[in-house]
This record gives structure tokens, C-alpha cells and sequence, in this order.
């Protein structure tokens, strides 16, 4: 006799699937036995229940069930729409997603659904809701990274002129990045050297590093004010000095954090100032040439590792970037600082590249111009035990004890 009816007490936690017309044989699936406490500690799974799960007070790790049957399935949603904060990470003695690795939930609100598709890939994710990229992220790769961005030098300024500010100066770290999130580095160039006629002053470029919602910039520095030069020195990371000559001599302005300010020019001295450096204001204008401040040191990497790399300036023990450049006032030449800061002389000495130094300034020499500032650079440490690999742009890749060390010297991208 064929089947007409299905009591409530057979349907309630199953799913039909198929009913033959012929026969009347129903074909049923067992539904989800959802467990109405939310679980607010680790605990291990069990095949064919749904979890509701509350990050609200601590992270929970959940074990997946052992000894599985391909078709089990585990439901987990985030009832306390914190596992962003506070993740639900996911391990087992089988694979999930064909990994040996634990994955989570990262995300606020998500609802997975995984299933055992066998031996060959493990766990695999069924359904999900709410995710962002992923509906699993791998766990234990999410980390910070420390950094150095060095943002390009100003140009030195031409004729009793002021040099170029520094790049601006940025060290620290990224704090907890998402793992599979992309670094993008932008390194910025050098200013150009000023020009007296037509009338010129040309900042360095910005150095970058993007990542989600995240843009961490290092200023390029302020271009140094010529001779005669009604076009006031440049504000950037660190400032340019100003010119000796007529009006404007005051100094550029450095960014706070990044770089100090420029130094003022001398008219009676016919004296530029010096360009601000990282680590100390330029000079100003005096009877005696006026010097770029000096830069800033950094260990985000050996000095034998940063001298391959040909970045920054080495002096002693020590790494310095992003130095001042020097003033002139035409006889008597200021100095550069110490980080890539070039002297002022007679005829331009370009400031060397990748290390943030302003162009000091330069008179009457060939070509007629001041110097041009140093292209900026990004340092990436990473643990070695963190290190993904996937870059681009051709970074230096160095090991340096627990850790990698990347030197973009170009523009390129780190994936965590």
C-alpha cells in the first residue's frame, strides 16, 4: 500500500529526500540536532549537531568529531557575533580543507556548515553565511609585521640656496594583519634638484604601505628654496632649508613623527639653510654654512645585510636614513647629515638612492641645479616561521636569526 501520511514524530528532525511513486519508499536524511546552550569553552564536536557558539568573553577552539563517515556533517555559528574579535578556530586529526593545518572563523555572524568528504581532503565546508573572503581562514598566520618606510628626499635648492629635507621617518609595526591579506608597498623617488630660473622647488615623493583599510604613509621631504626663488622651501617629512638670497628664507615644516623642519635662510649672509633630517632640524643661516639635520638609525636590519642592499647610510656600527641636505652661500658649502644627506658644493651631488637624504644645494656649477634628493625604501621583518613567500617587485630577501628581512627597494606587494 502506498504511503499517505508521515506522522510529526517521524519528520521532526529529518528531511525528506524522495518518495517513490511506485513503491511509496521514503528516502530520509537526519537533520541537525541543534544544541540550545550556547558553548562558550573549547569543546569537541559531535557528527549531525549544530553549535551555537559565544566569543564573547575568550577565542574557542572546537575538535572536530574523530573517526568520521564521509557525509557527517558539523554546523557552527557565531552566536555571539564576536569571532572577529575572539575567533572560533576549528582543529582535527583529519585534514580540513585538504589541510593538515586548524582554520577558523574570522568574521562577525558567519554560520558554516562542513562536511567529511573522506580520507583524500578531509572536512570540507559545505555552506556558509555572512563570510568576507573566505569562509575559513588558516589559524596561527595571523600576525604582525614590523617595518621601516622611508619616504623619498627633496631636492637641494640652486644659488645661496637651501638643501633638501629628508624622507620622512616611519618605524613600527602593523599590529594583527589577517593571514591571505596583501601589503601593498609603494616607494617613493627623490625629489628633483631646484632650479633658479624658472623659479623651482620639488619634494620628494611619498613612500606607501596599503593594506585593507590600512595606509601608512612616510612623507616625502620638502625640495630646498633657491636663490631669488619667490616659491617658499617645501613642507614634506622633514622640511627644506630656505634660500639666502631675497624673500622667502624660512625653513619648510617637517611632519611630526616623521621629520623636523628646515632651516632658515640668511639674506645678509647670502646663506641657504639646511634641510631638515629625521632626527634633527636644519641649520639655519649664519656666517658659517648651514648644515642638514641629521637622520635617524634603525636595526630593522644588519648593516651587513643593508650595505648588499646598498640602503641607507652606515657610520661606525650604526644605519642611518634620511638626512638633511646642506646650504650654500656660494663659497662656503654646508654639510650633509648623516643618512643620505648630501653636502652643498659647487656643482650638484646627487644624494645616493634608497636612502631618504635630501640633495644639498649647489652654485653656479654643471648642471645648473641642485642636487637631487634619494629615492625612499620599506623594510619588512617577518618570523621566519610566518613567512609566506608570495611577494612582488623582487624584494632583497635576507635571514637575519628568527627572522626574514625584506628590502623593497621598488615598488611591490607581501602577502601575508
Amino acid at each position: 500500500m502506498a504511503l499517505t501520511k508521515l506522522t510529526t514524530d517521524l519528520i521532526d528532525s529529518t528531511i525528506v529526500t524522495s518518495v517513490n511513486g511506485s513503491t511509496g519508499a521514503v528516502t530520509l536524511e537526519t537533520g541537525t540536532d541543534w544544541q540550545a546552550t550556547p558553548k562558550t569553552a573549547d569543546f569537541t564536536a559531535v557528527a549531525g549537531e549544530g553549535y551555537l557558539i559565544d566569543t564573547s568573553s575568550s577565542a574557542i577552539t572546537v575538535t572536530l568529531p574523530s573517526s568520521p563517515s564521509v557525509g557527517d556533517e558539523v554546523t557552527l555559528v557565531d552566536y555571539g557575533a564576536n569571532a572577529g574579535t575572539n575567533n572560533i578556530t576549528l582543529t582535527s586529526s583529519d585534514d580540513i580543507q585538504d589541510s593538515t593545518l586548524d582554520f577558523k572563523i574570522n568574521y562577525d555572524k558567519g554560520s558554516v556548515v562542513l562536511f567529511y568528504s573522506g580520507a583524500t581532503k578531509g572536512w570540507l565546508v559545505k555552506s556558509a553565511a555572512n563570510e568576507t573572503a573566505d569562509a575559513l581562514s588558516v589559524a596561527g598566520l595571523d600576525y604582525s609585521v614590523d617595518y621601516l618606510l622611508i619616504g623619498g628626499g627633496g631636492g637641494g635648492g640652486y644659488q645661496d640656496a637651501g638643501g633638501g629635507g629628508a624622507g620622512g621617518f616611519l618605524e613600527s609595526n602593523t599590529g594583527t594583519i589577517n593571514s591571505g591579506t596583501t601589503l601593498t608597498i609603494t616607494v617613493g623617488g627623490g625629489g628633483a634638484g631646484g632650479t633658479k630660473t624658472p623659479a623651482a622647488v620639488n619634494n620628494g615623493s611619498d613612500s606607501i604601505i596599503s593594506y585593507a583599510s590600512t595606509t601608512i604613509t612616510a612623507y616625502g621631504g620638502g625640495g630646498g628654496a633657491s636663490d631669488n626663488n619667490v616659491v617658499q622651501a617645501g613642507d614634506g617629512g622633514s622640511g627644506g632649508g630656505g634660500a639666502g638670497g631675497s624673500a622667502p628664507q624660512t625653513g619648510g615644516s617637517g611632519t611630526a613623527g616623521q621629520g623636523y623642519n628646515g632651516g632658515n635662510g640668511s639674506p645678509s649672509a647670502n646663506q641657504g639653510g639646511g634641510g631638515g633630517g629625521a632626527g634633527a632640524a636644519g641649520q639655519n643661516a649664519s656666517s658659517t654654512p648651514a648644515s642638514g639635520g641629521i637622520g635617524k638609525t634603525s636595526t630593522i636590519i644588519s648593516t651587513t645585510n643593508a650595505a648588499s642592499s646598498s640602503i641607507g647610510e652606515q657610520s661606525g656600527s650604526s644605519l642611518y636614513f634620511s638626512g638633511g641636505g646642506g646650504g650654500d652661500n656660494r663659497t662656503a658649502f654646508g654639510s650633509g647629515g648623516l643618512g643620505g644627506g648630501t653636502n652643498a658644493a659647487a656643482s650638484p651631488i646627487d644624494a645616493d638612492p634608497n636612502t631618504g637624504g635630501g640633495g644639498g644645494s649647489a652654485y653656479n656649477g654643471s648642471p645648473l641645479r641642485g642636487a637631487n634628493g634619494g629615492s625612499g625604501v620599506c623594510i619588512l621583518r617577518i618570523a621566519t616561521t610566518n613567512y609566506s613567500g608570495t611577494t612582488t617587485g623582487s624584494p632583497d630577501v635576507y635571514t637575519e636569526g628568527v627572522n626574514k628581512i625584506l628590502v623593497f627597494k621598488s615598488s611591490g606587494s607581501y602577502t601575508i
